[in-house]
């Protein structure tokens, strides 16, 4: 099974057209247009009965103490850990692409509605969610995508990796305000093969000229 993309190349740098946040001179950090970029898969296995595509930075800082802090980096030698951008389940297998901004077209405050989504498919909540938990201004359910927006003085360069998921069931046994370590427990036993597309963002206006794009 393969997984590509028009939006972006695997390795490359994200366009900032798919992010959540954009490098603002002033402010440091601005609202980006947040489309969910396009992405298509071919060689489905046999046997197949639905897909899920989940993305993942891997990169999150596991401490908080630096992050968007001035005159402070986060350093790159913090451990790390993975923080969910987009749960996507029960796609039908008539369904082989996702067209640019067909699932996300803005940043919504205090997060977008779920997990009904079109074409029967469902979404979980990101981490989005938590992140904003004591924001009196962004607060809120974030079901569905979001796009980058890692700390803008990170010195480690995020990646953010796109994986499709063949399933031998027609629709996984999760409901609600579900997230993607549950959808993750809830596939094993069940996947008949993945596909994976990785790109990188940064904030960091001393990183950003290393991106490759």
């Amino acid at each position: 099974m393969k997984l590509s993309s028009l939006s972006f190349a695997d390795q490359a740098c994200i366009p900032e057209l798919y992010a959540f946040g954009k490098i603002d001179p002033k402010s440091h950090v601005a609202l980006a247009d947040n489309l969910n970029p396009h992405l298509v898969w071919e060689d489905a296995p046999a046997g197949v009965k639905s897909f899920v595509m989940i993305c993942h930075d891997p990169d999150a800082p596991t401490k908080a103490d630096d992050v968007n802090q001035e005159d402070r980096e986060v350093p790159a030698d913090l451990p790390r850990t993975d923080f969910y951008h987009w749960v996507l389940i029960d796609i039908g297998v008539d369904k082989n692409e996702i067209a640019e901004g067909e699932y996300c077209a803005e940043v919504v405050p205090r997060g977008k509605g779920g997990p009904l989504t079109p074409h029967g498919t469902r979404q979980g909540i990101n981490d989005y969610t938590s992140w904003f938990a004591g924001d009196g201004d962004m607060a809120g359910e974030y079901f569905g995508y979001d796009g980058p927006c890692p700390p803008w003085n990170d010195a480690m360069l995020h990646r953010y990796v796109f994986t499709l998921y063949a399933l031998d069931v027609p629709s996984l046994p999760v409901e609600g305000t579900f997230t993607g370590p549950q959808v993750l427990d809830a596939i094993k036993g069940h996947v008949l093969g993945e596909a994976s597309l990785t790109g990188t963002y940064t904030l960091n206006p001393d990183l950003a000229p290393k991106q490759v794009g």
